[in-house]
């Protein structure tokens, strides 16, 4: 048999597209010579080491978090969890979903739509009707309930790069352990940023694929920021004012904005808000029960977690949820009366909210995440763009998964800057 491999002109052999295929299906095939605890509950693994392996990854990593999501979460959920170790040392930890989804959690609900046109109408409707029969399994390495890289985490000192492989070995281990459960169609790990990407770039050899999505809106926030009123004065001119006229219109629309210290009273009311966005939504993959909120209050405290809402004549008529992450504050759920909104900039004025409970934090920087980009970019936030890496069971699948990830759309964030013109430093003309 004759040896096709490529050569260089110095007669080396060079890898062809078999060969390198051929090279990184051996590389799946074996193990990464470190050693895995899975569990079905966080409970369930060594606090301690899970402690080690998070202990930089932040809020969403967190035992706290976690354990109160599995208790009260969306019941469509079951999480797994593993501790990765090098001999005895805990050096990553991953926090999984499992779920199973139709085609009708990705596209916009026709109740949503107007009777207008109703051609359109018609054919959103049969087009629903036949995604609802397609189901498929999805293991997700992240969170569905938050937006960010909440899946992976590594101790502190060890080389992100050289521990993918052990991420993806574990999550094939899942994987296959769970097939009682049902066959696994895809596995997708979120959302992570340019660099992480760059250090997880070995998850090609095993078939993953990265598609950008949209970008988390992110607001910096200056350390002489002391108060929301220094927010305010930052922004020039037509910003400002129509900031104080949003804030304006809700305290003469008979609006109160107030802290909710007692979600349990307000939370079916709240959850009524919170579907009213979510439905809205082109992309439901789990949706947030009505006890949730108030377990995440009472387990995180208020030092964690804020709830602020709008009365309107004593009734709730929109509520934001907001999360300090060390020097992050997260704009989490939020819920709005879309009548009142018509009314009264109520879903604005939430937003100034967050502001405001970041800077009482003493917060450096505001996470609003990917939705509504228009109206956070008006905020002052800058896009961070985000990817997720995607793999499908079946290798040839992989293969068109890779072309139809190409034509994937996503929103791009307009440019704005509501900041005054920050004033040059002139040089002295020294002779």
């Amino acid at each position: 048999m004759t040896d096709e491999t490529p050569s260089d002109s110095s007669g080396k052999k060079t890898n062809s597209p078999i060969r390198t295929a051929l090279a990184a299906a051996r590389e799946r095939r074996r193990p990464s010579g470190l050693e895995f605890a899975v569990a079905d509950r966080i409970e369930f693994l060594n606090a301690r080491h899970w402690d080690v392996a998070t202990r930089s990854a932040g809020l969403f990593m967190s035992r706290d978090y976690l354990s109160t999501l599995a208790h009260s979460g969306p019941q469509s959920l079951r999480c797994r969890y593993g501790v990765i170790y090098r001999e005895d040392t805990p050096v990553a930890a991953i926090s999984v979903q499992c779920l199973t989804i139709d085609g009708t959690q990705l596209v916009q609900s026709v109740d949503q739509l107007s009777d207008d046109d109703r051609a359109q109408l018609a054919i959103r409707k049969l087009g629903r009707r036949a995604l609802g029969r397609v189901k498929r399994r999805v293991m997700v390495c992240g969170n569905l309930l938050s937006w960010g890289p909440h899946g992976v985490a590594f101790a502190d000192g060890e080389d992100p790069s050289e521990l993918w492989p052990a991420v993806a070995e574990a999550l094939y281990r899942i994987r296959r352990a769970d097939r009682l459960h049902g066959q696994t169609d895809y596995v997708l790990i979120k959302d992570l940023s340019d660099q992480q990407c760059e250090a997880s770039d070995s998850l090609t050899r095993f078939n993953y694929r990265r598609v950008e999505t949209e970008p988390d809106m992110v607001l910096d926030v200056p350390a002489e920021w002391a108060s929301f009123d220094d927010y305010l004065a930052s922004l020039n001119k037509k910003y400002r004012k129509s900031a104080r006229n949003v804030i304006k219109a809700i305290d003469e629309g008979s609006g109160a904005v107030v802290v909710l210290d007692s979600l349990s009273e307000d939370s079916d009311r709240m959850n009524e808000l919170y579907a009213a966005v979510a439905h809205r939504a082109d992309v439901r993959l789990a949706e947030m029960p009505a006890e949730f909120l108030p377990a995440l209050a009472e387990s995180l405290g208020p030092d964690v977690f804020a709830a602020i809402g709008i009365r309107v004549d004593g009734q709730l008529a929109g509520f934001v949820t907001v999360l300090k992450d060390g020097e992050t504050a997260i704009g989490y759920y939020l819920g709005v009366d879309y009548e009142v909104n018509d009314r009264m900039p109520l879903y604005h004025r939430l937003l100034y909210s967050v502001i405001e409970q970041a800077i009482a934090w003493q917060c450096r920087c505001v996470s609003f995440g990917r939705t509504a980009l228009e109206p956070k970019a008006r905020l002052g936030c800058h896009p961070v763009s985000t990817s997720v890496w995607i793999r499908h069971r079946v290798p040839v699948v992989n293969l068109i998964v890779r072309q139809l990830l190409k034509g994937v759309p996503h929103e791009e964030p307009p440019e704005r800057n509501p900041f005054k013109a920050q004033p040059q430093e002139v040089t002295p003309n020294v002779e």
